[in-house]
């Protein structure tokens, strides 16, 4: 009787008491929305670190959900990697000209990065669990516009100046001083 190895591997039994392997998103930081520019020259570094992952996974597909519903593959290998990957970047500029008829919305995204047993596959100990938790936004830059040529604020308004100003503020603040010392001179003066 005689065995061969199929695979250049080592097998490494899991413990059943083993817990499902996790993903931690390190780049880029998760303490806020990071937003993109979809513009020539900008590319995306998605970065990660494998915890309790066991059974080192074959590949990895990593993609982009929008909100609008549609899924984007990240990376140059339409977001299959190798398993031990640990960062993949994406050119979010040459994705968008070379795919005109599938653009890049202008919205937010979900990041979601899985091993070979597919997306949605169930926990199991020692094995990388699916990682959705980074959320990230892509806009296009518009041009520029000199204030010369016409350009105006249509957010703006004139008013809310006058408020900001520091004399108006100090202008403010006497008022009242002014009005609660004379109530309170009026008040003790009453008694």
């Amino acid at each position: 009787m005689s065995q061969t190895a199929s695979s250049s591997s080592s097998f490494r039994p899991i413990p059943l008491t083993a817990a499902a392997g996790g993903l931690t998103i390190t780049k880029p930081q998760q303490t806020a929305t990071s937003f993109f520019k979809i513009a020539s020259g900008e590319v995306i570094t998605f970065a990660w670190n494998m915890t309790s992952v066991l059974a080192t996974p074959t590949h990895l597909t990593v993609s982009a959900v929008c909100d609008n519903g549609n899924t984007y593959a990240v990376g140059p290998t339409d977001g299959i990697i190798p398993g031990t990957a640990t960062e993949v970047l994406w050119d979010i500029y040459s994705y968008q000209v070379n795919n005109p008829n599938r653009p890049l919305a202008q919205a937010t995204y979900t990041l979601n990065i899985w091993d070979d047993r597919g997306s949605g596959a169930a926990l199991r100990g020692g094995y990388l669990q699916q990682n959705s938790e980074l959320h990230f936004a892509l806009y296009t830059p518009q041009a520029y516009t000199p204030i010369a040529s016409g350009w105006t604020c249509a957010t703006c308004n004139g008013a809310m100046s006058y408020a900001a100003h520091p004399a108006f503020i100090s202008l403010v603040i006497t008022f009242f001083i002014v009005f609660f010392s004379g109530f309170h001179l009026l008040r003790t003066s009453a008694r």
